[in-house]
């Protein structure tokens, strides 16, 4: 997690700007919380930016994508009013480098569901399955400008 006590540092000129941040953030839930934030942290590359516990669950968690967004998920909770199965959420998550992150999940054990190709629609993606059954669809395509 960040050090909230850190000072701001100067912008470099030179860097790319940033993305705006996130304001939809897909939850989900797990029945084991841990091993499913292992698990994307360590097949995927997501960051655990903030891991909240309560007693042996997780209350709750975000995992930042380093390219930008992010998911919050949790212990599954059946009693709980915000609360769906696990295994049921798909996501679909931009990547500039899609065969980087296709062999990172491939040399983890990561269960790929659908192989690394092209798409209809401009893209190279893959699918991949989390072991609670979640499935996690990786590509270049960014979908289409806003219309305002």
């Amino acid at each position: 997690m960040t050090d909230p006590t850190s000072s701001p540092t100067t912008p470099d000129p030179t860097a790319p700007a940033t993305a705006p941040a996130p304001t939809v953030w897909p939850t989900f839930q797990a029945t084991d919380a841990q091993a499913l934030i292992n698990f994307l942290v360590g097949s995927f590359g997501f960051i655990a930016t903030a891991v909240y516990r309560d007693g042996d669950r997780i209350a709750h968690a975000q995992l930042d994508w380093p390219e930008g967004g992010g998911v919050m998920l949790g212990s599954f909770r059946s009693d709980a009013q915000w609360s769906r199965p696990p295994g049921t959420a798909g996501m679909y998550v931009v990547a500039t480098d899609v065969e980087a992150v296709h062999r990172r999940a491939a040399a983890a054990g990561a269960e790929i569901v659908r192989p690394l190709s092209d798409t209809d629609y401009g893209g190279l993606e893959f699918v991949a399955s989390d072991p609670e059954g979640n499935l996690w669809s990786f590509g270049s395509y960014r979908g289409e400008a806003p219309v305002h």
